[in-house]
């Protein structure tokens, strides 16, 4: 887990306590939490509910709902790799296999020194490229697994 300071804290408290009573305040207060923390902990979920007074369930509810919303902190660089239909196709199962085993990471986890998140995603919108890979904003298409190894390389600096 992230080390969260008690800085951190104090600003979502305040967040928090200047959306009290307010439509919207559970939304608007996972948003500050994740532009803070870069995620929504249940710790932090949590201090939302108790700080709105309103039922941990609907601040879970609202925070699951969101794609927008992380539960867990995600690492530096988030690697998202396309398995939609085209990409599929043409073998982006193996270009995810390879960036979980290289980074010795399960899919949907982050590298335990934080510099990494694994996901697969559907559609990036870059079919003519398949199978594709990004990295944060960073494309990469025309993958084969073999290609992997040094691409993850060059974020480790």
């Amino acid at each position: 887990m992230p080390a969260f300071t008690q800085e951190m804290y104090a600003e979502l408290d305040k967040v928090i306590m200047s959306l009290k009573g307010q439509e919207g305040a559970v939304m608007r207060s996972l948003q500050g939490a994740q532009d803070i923390f870069g995620c929504v902990t249940k710790d932090i979920q949590t201090r939302i509910a108790e700080g709105l007074n309103v039922p941990l369930a609907e601040v879970y509810g609202v925070a699951t709902f969101y794609s927008q919303f992380s539960l867990e902190a995600r690492g530096q660089y988030i690697i998202g790799v396309c398995m939609g239909t085209a990409c599929y196709v043409k073998g982006s199962k193996a270009v995810l296999e390879k960036v979980s085993e290289t980074l010795a990471t399960p899919v949907g986890k982050t590298t335990s020194d934080g510099l990494f998140t694994i996901r697969d995603t559907r559609c990036l919108g870059a079919c003519g490229l398949a199978p594709v890979m990004m990295i944060n904003d960073d494309v990469y298409g025309r993958l084969t697994p073999d290609k992997v190894p040094g691409i993850l390389a060059s974020y480790q600096k």
